[in-house]
């Protein structure tokens, strides 16, 4: 396993994605970065595929945004990344919120995704 310049470079690739479409409020837009059968653990209830996760970003408030940090990336296999990331959830009428997140990226035929999508809330 391995963090090199290429792997955090696919991972802010997928992450800057990611955030345009949550900054946007584009639930559906959000999913497209996500796998078939990607699992999704946000703040809510599980879920697995793209369904779950548009209907988890639908539920967000308008104006919220992501800015996120990349602590750690690892290359588990040819097709697979880990990443390790601090991400701060801003909004209109409240304090901004912040989680660390785990993602799991795989490589598909057409490009990079997340597969694996887990949010632990920090005291």
């Amino acid at each position: 396993m391995t963090s090199t310049p290429d792997t955090e470079a696919i991972l802010r690739d997928v992450l800057d994605r990611w955030k345009a479409a949550v900054d946007a409020h584009e639930p559906d837009q959000v999913a497209v970065r996500f796998t078939d059968d990607a699992i999704f653990q946000g703040l809510h209830p599980y879920s697995v595929g793209r369904q779950g996760v548009a209907a988890y970003y639908a539920a967000q408030p308008l104006g919220m945004t992501a800015q996120y940090r990349v602590l750690e990336t690892r290359q588990l296999a040819d097709d697979l990344i880990l990443g390790y990331q601090s991400v701060m959830f801003g909004f209109i009428d409240r304090p901004p919120l912040t989680v660390n997140l785990s993602l799991l990226l795989r490589r598909l035929a057409d490009g990079w995704y997340i597969a694996h999508y887990q949010v632990t809330l920090l005291p």
